[in-house]
């Protein structure tokens, strides 16, 4: 609840409410419109906290941030989900294939030719 958290992080629950306004957090409700925060919006507000205290980030700015975070947060899930899809489709199973007809295709995956 915004009081508990309010609390719990010694700030203003105004500020929680323009954290909201602002787009920065986005707690669940009840149906009695009390908010809820989960573990993750939690994680968020130290983010949110320690950029506007600590290095002195405006709310602009923040948003910005969080928006960059979350791109990259997708890029890697993206480039993982990658590198499974070389391993698991793409590279020959090492038990079913000839050990000397993958090395050229090892050697092209980790070290790539310089231009």
């Amino acid at each position: 609840m915004i009081s508990a958290v309010a609390e719990q992080y010694g700030i203003h629950p105004q500020t929680l409410r323009l954290y909201e306004r602002e787009g920065l957090l986005k707690p669940s409700r009840t149906e009695g419109n009390t908010r809820l925060y989960t573990e993750e919006d939690l994680q968020r507000l130290e983010i949110i906290l320690s950029l506007t205290r600590d290095m002195g980030v405006n709310l602009a700015g923040v948003e910005v941030i969080l928006k960059l975070r979350e791109r990259m947060a997708r890029m890697q899930q993206q480039m993982q989900e990658f590198v499974q899809f070389v391993q698991d489709d793409l590279m020959p199973r090492p038990e079913n294939a000839n050990r000397e007809a993958l090395a050229p295709l090892r050697r092209t995956l980790l070290w790539p030719r310089k231009r």
